[in-house]
């Protein structure tokens, strides 16, 4: 079989293999539908196409898990400091980090299909254990494009649904001692804000931007990106990160504007173009620091002639991380 890529994987000792998570969990949010998206994907052919037209062993177990087993019934999981369904969404990321882990342990590119984005305090938390023991202690870094910022604590949520809060918990800005209530998470999981930089940011909650200014956190808005273009911001970013860094990319489909992605479920206007995402996608995987990869938040059922499009965007949006080029 031909490589995937030219590009030389530096901390993939398996770079032609992929291990996929599919995760159909919404309990992050209120909107119900966003389960039914790795279910969507799978059946648009992406699997296929990383298998046939990449050239890629594909190490998928043909399930979507939905966690029922381990998901509390809504009456034992009352809200705790604010949040809705913590135990629900504690219990799953917990599993989806083992999960995460088995894969990327092996030296195994990961694929998470989702879900909402409160799966990625599983994933990158799975990703980031396995980098340290593989890597000899080394730090994980974090490319997170998204709409939103997705660091608000508990305390300074407005709507206490917890896709609102992965980058707190995994940045240890948000902790918590209970078991059941992400007390599993310990700091072979976390990652550090000097390794974490956001891309397509513009709807940002007040209490947010004082996170991000007080720690320094590197973010890039549609601002930015108008100001300095595409290719001069993920210039940035990734000399922010440096060279010698493993990355895991979380990209939230609602970074793009919802002319490309309009089922999702908080579309906000003005954001990246299809090309755009694709060219983050792009000029992250040519680092050949790429482990890992989320494609979150599209959401099938919200609206009926957007939906095909939408998961084209996220299909798209993989194939060019996993090295899938124009020429």
């Amino acid at each position: 079989m031909t490589s995937p890529s030219t590009i030389h994987q530096r901390f993939l000792s398996k770079p032609n293999e992929l291990g996929v998570v599919a995760v159909g969990f919404s309990g992050g949010q209120c909107k119900p539908g966003v389960e039914a998206a790795p279910s969507a994907l799978i059946a648009s052919g992406l699997l296929d196409q990383l298998r046939d037209d990449l050239g890629y062993d594909v190490h998928y177990d043909s399930k979507v898990h939905n966690y029922t087993d381990i998901i509390p019934a809504p009456d034992q999981d009352p809200e705790f400091r604010g949040m809705k369904k913590p135990r629900a969404v504690s219990a799953v990321t917990e599993r989806l980090s083992q999960q995460v882990y088995e894969h990327a342990k092996e030296g195994k590119f990961v694929l998470t299909l989702g879900g909402d984005h409160s799966i990625a305090i599983g994933t990158i938390s799975g990703t980031a254990k396995a980098i340290r023991e593989r890597m000899g202690g080394r730090e994980l870094a974090v490319i997170w494009v998204d709409a939103h910022a997705d660091i608000n604590t508990p305390e300074t949520s407005p709507s206490g649904n917890i896709h609102g809060m992965p980058v707190a918990f995994l940045t240890g800005l948000a902790k918590e001692e209970r078991k059941d209530i992400f007390g599993w998470l310990q700091k072979e999981h976390l990652v550090s804000v000097n390794k974490l930089v956001y891309i397509g940011l513009r709807d940002v909650d007040r209490g947010e931007k004082k996170i991000l200014r007080e720690n320094g956190i590197k973010a890039f808005s549609m601002h930015d990106i108008d100001k300095h273009g595409i290719g001069r911001v993920v210039e940035m970013a990734l000399a922010h990160i440096g060279n010698d860094t493993p990355i895991h990319l979380s990209f939230d489909v609602d970074a793009l504007d919802p002319m490309w992605a309009p089922s999702t479920g908080t579309p906000v206007r003005g954001g990246l173009t299809l090309r755009e995402g694709d060219y983050i996608a792009e000029c992250v995987h040519q680092t050949g620091n790429l482990v890992a990869m989320d494609m979150v938040e599209v959401n099938p059922s919200l609206e009926v002639g957007g939906a095909t499009e939408t998961i084209r965007t996220g299909c798209s949006l993989v194939r060019s991380a996993l090295g899938d080029t124009l020429l």
